[in-house]
């Protein structure tokens, strides 16, 4: 019996368990960096789109590899500071919902733009998940616990864009093929979403 190689079966996992978890989960009364690192794994809209920047900027190739996560994570640094400071425009979650499938989608059909368009798109997602990372975050009243959680924010999601990338990487002699179905996968996972 062949072994299914394990991006296979981590994209597996997305579409099996997103359809039961919830958007957030309540979160617990932890503030700082400890709270921001849990942030971004608590919703699976943050967590699809996440690894989906990983795995497209894998499958865009060059210079996206390092350039669409650092776009992201820098979007996300701005929006998340404005939603510390109560800026909640309405929509947000539709605007995430939105960007796990345009992520997935890109992946899916194997949509290579130019690197510029492609930190474009991924720099306005990460504006809205900041904006929502933000505003949960649970603070302490001095700051610090807000500027702590927003280092662990960066922390997880630089973690989950690797993990994107690294999926990509080592998916073996298939790897177009293994990407595009992550793709497909990332797009279930929004479907379930919409559904649950």
């Amino acid at each position: 019996m062949k072994a299914t190689p394990r991006p296979r079966l981590l994209a597996l996992l997305f579409v099996a368990t997103a359809s039961v978890a919830e958007a957030h989960p309540g979160h617990g009364p932890t503030v700082g960096f400890s709270a921001g690192f849990e942030h971004p794994f608590s919703g699976w809209d943050h967590l699809l789109a996440m690894v989906a920047v990983g795995l497209w900027a894998t499958q865009v190739g060059g210079r996206a590899r390092w350039m669409l996560p650092l776009a992201f994570v820098s979007a996300m640094v701005l929006g998340a500071s404005a939603g510390l400071a109560g800026v909640l425009p309405p929509g947000v979650d539709g605007f995430i919902l939105a960007s796990v499938f345009a992520l997935g989608a890109l992946i899916a059909f194997s949509v290579k733009l130019p690197v510029g368009c492609g930190a474009a798109i991924v720099a306005v997602a990460g504006v809205f998940h900041g904006i929502a990372h933000g505003a949960e975050i649970p603070r302490d009243g001095t700051g610090l616990g807000g500027l702590l959680g927003l280092v662990g924010m960066v922390a997880a999601t630089g973690l989950l864009h690797a993990f994107g990338v690294s999926m990509g990487l080592f998916a073996g002699p298939r790897r177009a093929a293994v990407v595009r179905l992550g793709g497909a996968a990332i797009l279930a996972g929004g479907l379930a979403l919409c559904l649950a």
